[in-house]
């Protein structure tokens, strides 16, 4: 039974992951803080002889006893809220906790995926944005300390693929959403329907005309397990092309949940991207990959899982 490590296990997108490689038959290990992740997320698991989990800070040295087949590296706040609040741990988790698994993946001669995000292209000046493109990031600004980590992540990872012959795998995810998101997460997706839900008005910063291209965890996690077993190191983007400005999407959002919320608008926060869009040619060519879900689905599905967290029937 090959054997592979997620960390930032009990995350959104990390139990995801765990429940893919159980259902493909491996043994999963996650490790997580638990400083934004939730361990309901993975209790299902628990009394499996195929998971453990290790709740640990990989900013911190790692040590998982026995062969490892993959490492997949998805520990870090990753919401504006939570970086913002968190700046020097998100920073130390791109930083010193890549280095640390790079390291266990080097020692246990394993396949390392990072997860590294759209942000590092930053307030992009090229539209869509493909993988080639350098990004517009302000190394100081408030978003700097998680734009910045990603891409010191993917420097470092790239310089052991290089330097050490490390198999490595950088994936660089957009917007995603589904089940276990929190409802306090602050991102759009979850901001609005927790609002529309609560009766409260819908907040849209800026003017809502900024775009954001959502696509479905499950086939976000179809997109990585294929990049993960391809043989390509080099970044690929991995996110649904469908592109829709924040304003359609709250007025989606209200006609969905049929809620009289109004939408009210707030000042656009500090460096806030006004495109995103992922190219994602690369994504087609080379893992055959491609999203299947289309947004009504996949936004009826997260809703019911919001409506169950809020006790709404």
């Amino acid at each position: 039974m090959k054997r592979v490590l997620i960390t930032g296990g009990a995350g959104f997108l990390g139990s995801h992951l765990c429940d893919r490689f159980i259902a493909e038959g491996y043994h999963v290990i996650a490790m997580d803080n638990l400083i934004t992740g939730n361990i309901k997320n993975i209790e299902h698991l628990f009394k499996l002889s195929n998971f453990e989990f290790h709740h640990h800070d990989v900013s911190k040295y790692v040590f998982v006893p026995g062969d490892l087949d993959y490492i997949l590296h998805f520990a870090s706040p990753a919401s504006p809220i939570d970086y913002l609040k968190m700046p020097i741990q998100t920073l130390k988790v791109g930083s010193l906790g890549t280095h640390n698994l790079l390291g266990l993946a080097k020692a246990k001669n394993a396949r390392m995926l990072i997860a590294s995000t759209s942000e590092v292209y930053g307030d992009p000046l090229v539209h869509p944005q493909n993988e080639e493109y350098w990004g517009n990031v302000n190394p100081i600004g408030p978003r700097g300390v998680y734009d910045e980590a990603k891409r010191f992540q993917e420097a470092i990872t790239m310089a052991y693929h290089t330097f050490h012959g490390l198999q490595t795998r950088i994936v660089r995810i957009f917007n995603t959403y589904g089940p276990r998101m929190r409802l306090d997460d602050g991102r759009a997706l979850p901001a609005f329907m927790s609002q529309a839900l609560k009766g409260e008005d819908i907040t849209v910063f800026g003017d809502g005309s900024q775009t954001r291209s959502f696509c479905y965890v499950g086939d976000l996690v179809e997109g990585i397990y294929r990049l993960l077993l391809s043989d390509y190191p080099m970044p690929v983007n991995i996110g649904n092309p469908n592109e829709i400005s924040l304003n359609e999407f709250a007025e989606e959002i209200q006609k969905l949940i049929a809620t009289d919320s109004k939408i009210i608008y707030q000042d656009l926060p500090q460096d806030d991207p006004k495109q995103r869009q992922p190219d994602i040619t690369k994504a087609k060519e080379i893992l055959g990959w491609e999203p299947k879900v289309d947004r009504a689905e996949g936004l009826k599905i997260t809703l019911d899982y919001f409506k169950n967290q809020l006790g709404i029937v």
